[in-house]
């Protein structure tokens, strides 16, 4: 479900809950996925914001309209939706984190140590 991240509009948190969906395998190439009025039901939100965050996607290609039908799935639609959060969502979670460690005074080794930590932790919850 939707996390309430006051600071993101509710139709970006709708996209991205969308997106997810997909790289999750809950929506596969060519099917189709909720309608404005659904999502709106769903997360008891405004049809139109529901509208607004079908419609982003569509704009990126990740979905695609089929009149009076609904809106469904793109075949590039993982490929996107995967450059774009390695690209725009990654990175500037990357940059933050670099610039909060210098703010700390942490050293590069210290910041990559931390970083290959994590991953190794994260890499033994998936077992």
């Amino acid at each position: 479900m939707l996390h309430t991240d006051r600071t993101k509009p509710i139709y970006i948190q709708i996209a991205e809950w969308i997106e997810t969906e997909v790289l999750n395998g809950n929506f596969a190439q060519d099917e189709k996925v909720y309608s404005q009025y659904k999502l709106a039901e769903m997360f008891t939100i405004n049809p139109a914001t529901a509208a607004k965050g079908l419609n982003l996607l569509a704009d990126e290609g990740i979905l695609y309209n089929k009149r009076g039908l609904g809106k469904f799935v793109t075949k590039q639609a993982k490929a996107i939706i995967t450059d774009k959060r390695k690209n725009q969502t990654l990175k500037g979670l990357i940059e933050e984190i670099v610039v909060e460690a210098g703010q700390l005074d942490v050293s590069e080794e210290e910041l990559i140590d931390m970083l290959q930590t994590m991953y190794k932790n994260r890499k033994g919850d998936a077992k």
